[in-house]
């Protein structure tokens, strides 16, 4: 397979110049804000709070809920969130970070040249946009493009969220590419062997050994659950298959859920509760880890790293420790590897993998 350029067909000699032959490998993570400053966290969590599967009320009522109160009161509070985890060096999210630095290794390991294959990334909300990066793909001459949303676990919130963006950008696009999306990873062996090595290699830092090793999972309303959402189940089966690989019981490794708001019931056990009640029962040793996040992001660094340290200290814990997320470490590149050389099968051949 090789990147060709199409400049005329026959008897058409005003044809646009076409190119194809490429296969694009587009990374797809939730987003983050262009910077701290409270109108870009405004605009940021506009477009996310406006998305009908993350928030499934009635549209107009939440619309005014959002613009009326949401809007005025939440910004200053995540800007000040986002102040704490901004990483001043480069000027952006660790999220943005990691997600670039993953694209860029996995077009190294895959195709340092990018004469097959094209790796880039975008933002759910955010910049760069799917669109926009999805577009780019094609004018560089993929015709084949393989989406890879970065949520080891489906929920319509998040990956279906993916899906739907890229399926508004075929729908006003003329020459459409071949897609294709690869599925939740929540069991990959791949993955949860990435997810316990790291957690082995952040204990293996310490001086002292956790009691009690949590597994926090961002939360979701229960009623998303029982409209058969299979998140849940992906969670604990993640959490269980870790629990195995590290050999350790459910006592020692338990999964609850985290970033709830709102007044209705969301998937339990809630990650602060959990931290405050061990506390208080005499636990003094935890660590948390957070397999459904693959970048550490303003929900693991600020947070767990910072605010759950903080819960737990005041209720009479004495060590606590967040373990990174997968990030751009070589474990993480790795299982990408291994997931995108699988869902390119059939696209890409051994003669073009050298």
């Amino acid at each position: 397979m090789a990147l060709r350029t199409v400049t005329a067909v026959p008897g058409v000699p005003d044809h646009p110049t076409v190119r194809l032959g490429r296969l694009g490998v587009l990374l797809v993570n939730l987003g983050t804000p262009d910077s701290t400053s409270i109108p870009d966290i405004r605009r940021y969590l506009a477009e996310f709070l406006s998305d009908r599967r993350v928030i499934e009320v009635n549209p107009l009522l939440w619309k005014l809920i959002l613009h009326g109160v949401i809007l005025r009161i939440r910004p200053p509070k995540t800007a000040e969130a986002y102040r704490a985890i901004w990483m001043t060096e480069t000027d952006e999210s660790p999220l943005r970070f990691h997600t670039r630095a993953t694209a860029e290794a996995l077009q190294a390991r895959l195709d340092p040249a990018a004469e097959t294959v094209r790796v880039d990334w975008a933002m759910r909300y955010g910049n760069p946009a799917i669109r926009e990066r999805m577009q780019a793909l094609q004018d560089e001459g993929c015709d084949r493009i393989l989406v890879l949303p970065l949520y080891p676990q489906y929920a319509a919130s998040t990956t279906a969220t993916v899906v739907d963006e890229v399926s508004r950008h075929l729908r006003a696009t003329r020459w459409q590419p071949a897609v294709r999306t690869v599925p939740a990873f929540h069991d990959d062996p791949a993955y949860i062997e990435a997810v316990a090595a790291g957690i082995r290699a952040h204990l293996a830092t310490l001086d002292w050994e956790p009691e009690v090793i949590l597994a926090s999972f961002h939360g979701l309303p229960k009623r998303y659950l029982t409209m058969g959402d299979p998140y849940h189940c992906h969670c604990a089966k993640t959490a269980r298959l870790v629990r195995e690989r590290l050999g350790l019981d459910a006592d020692r490794l338990r999964l609850t859920f985290q970033s709830r708001f709102g007044r209705e019931e969301w998937l339990r056990p809630y990650t602060d509760e959990t931290i405050e009640t061990l506390a208080k029962a005499g636990v003094k040793r935890m660590a948390v880890v957070m397999p459904g996040f693959v970048a550490d992001c303003v929900e693991t660094l600020e947070e767990i790293a910072l605010q759950a340290r903080e819960t737990f200290e005041h209720a009479g814990g004495t060590h606590f420790t967040a373990v990174p997320c997968l990030n751009s470490g070589a474990d993480a590149i790795g299982l990408y590897e291994t997931l995108v050389r699988r869902e390119l099968g059939g696209w890409w051949d051994s003669a073009d993998r050298g």
